[in-house]
């Protein structure tokens, strides 16, 4: 019983914030007809306004993220394209990021940094845990189910570092940038604002959901090398 309620607490931790985030956008993603523009041009006006020209506004099937190497808002065909709240709200979170990185803001760029990190590692530790059990049989010693739980560690250490940084610069895109802009500048009616909050606190938490969905992974990896 007690191992039951560990595992469907441990995948209400994965898959809920990830289920929760995709039911918010999907609630406020129906087109408005009293936008006067989609989200992808939002985002241009809103660069353009605080004199970032530099920065491009794309679309992509990777997810709406912000690229600070290649200075671009990138931004998914429904929020580029569409007149929807979701669209609008998830376009300001995106250029709030642009606005962070045009000030230097020093969590963004240690994000960034440990980002990389830990995609090289997961790589890394994957090989690491597929070549201990072949490494275990061949010297006949627990150095491979060592290697197994350094990488394991890595990997999941790794990641919950970047994802602690990561939320309160999502935070600040949101709430400190995203929600001030599209205020100071009227750009929806007050009656809008409470559904926005909600649609730029899951924009927040897309980071976090993945993360969580990456304990998954980690746990899949143990399983399959029956550490």
């Amino acid at each position: 019983m007690v191992f039951l309620l560990g595992v469907a607490a441990f995948l209400g931790l994965a898959f809920g914030p990830s289920l929760w985030v995709k039911a918010v956008l999907a609630r406020h993603s129906k087109d408005r007809d009293d936008f006067p523009g989609t989200g992808g041009e939002l985002a241009r006006h809103l660069l353009d306004e605080m004199d970032l020209q530099e920065v491009t506004v794309e679309l992509t099937e990777a997810g709406d993220h912000y690229d600070p190497k290649n200075k671009a808002v990138r931004l998914s065909k429904a929020h580029h394209d569409g007149r929807s709240l979701a669209a609008v709200a998830v376009a300001a979170h995106e250029v709030g990021h642009a606005m962070q990185d045009a000030s230097g803001y020093v969590l963004l760029k240690r994000r960034t940094d440990l980002a990389q990190l830990s995609y090289y590692l997961e790589k890394v530790g994957g090989v690491v845990m597929l070549g201990a059990p072949i490494l275990a049989a061949v010297t006949r010693s627990p150095a491979g189910f060592l290697l197994q739980a350094a990488a394991g560690i890595a990997i999941l250490g790794t990641s919950v570092v970047v994802h602690m940084i990561t939320l309160p610069v999502e935070f600040d895109a949101s709430f400190n940038r995203a929600l001030k802009v599209l205020r100071a500048g009227r750009y929806l009616p007050e009656s809008d604002m409470p559904a926005v909050r909600k649609i730029l606190l899951a924009a927040a938490l897309t980071y976090v959901a993945a993360a969580c969905m990456s304990l998954l992974n980690v746990a899949r990896w143990f399983r399959i090398l029956r550490f």
